[in-house]
């Protein structure tokens, strides 16, 4: 085993771990082969990963919070919430059509992994969700819109979005009018949220 100069830490087995997912796929990835790209043992790796469940999930975990992060920063912004909520989902659509679009063997691999993940994919939808209601809140607050609870209107916007962001709706995303479709859509969440 070559010896490495760099501190192994969980971010660099992560790094190492999604390129291996990258050339193996998921039912051939394995903790040696994470271990092997980084040079070191695979007790090294499972020191900090307990298990290959545990890698995985980390994996998972921090695939999805790449775009949880994105969108957290249009959450925030103090502007209109009619624009915000507009652009969020925007975001939320363009992050999953980069993803399946411009690495579709790790998105291959990362839906496979989400199916077997644990709790990361309900955490992730749980932190979109309170995102919306954040923006809902807002324009519900400054009379932008009308909701009694911003959290059940944000599932809402989130399912009735669900076709432009939901992975299994993947192949439908490079389709001639989808973005008329995602904007009609939109339009129609926007009048139905106003006043």
């Amino acid at each position: 085993m070559a010896a490495t100069t760099e501190t192994l830490t969980a971010e660099r087995i992560l790094e190492a771990t999604e390129e291996v997912l990258r050339r193996h796929g998921p039912a051939k990835a394995t903790v040696v082969d994470v271990a092997r790209a980084l040079g070191v043992s695979h007790g090294s790796v499972y020191r900090h990963f307990r298990t290959k469940a545990a890698l995985r999930e980390a994996v998972t975990k921090r695939w999805l919070d790449r775009t949880s992060e994105r969108l957290a920063v249009i959450a925030a912004e103090d502007r209109d919430a009619g624009d915000r909520l507009r652009d969020w989902l925007a975001a939320l659509f363009e992050a999953k059509r980069h993803k399946a679009g411009d690495d579709p063997e790790l998105f291959a691999t990362y839906m496979v992994l989400v199916e077997e993940s644990g709790p990361a994919v309900g955490e992730h939808i749980e932190d979109l969700t309170a995102q919306l209601a954040v923006v809902i809140g807002a324009g519900v607050a400054d009379g932008t819109f009308t909701a009694p609870d911003p959290l059940t209107a944000a599932r809402a916007v989130f399912h009735a979005t669900g076709r432009f962001h939901d992975p299994c709706h993947a192949r439908e995303w490079t389709g001639p009018g989808i973005e008329d479709e995602f904007t009609a859509v939109v339009d129609l969440l926007l009048r139905g949220l106003r006043p």
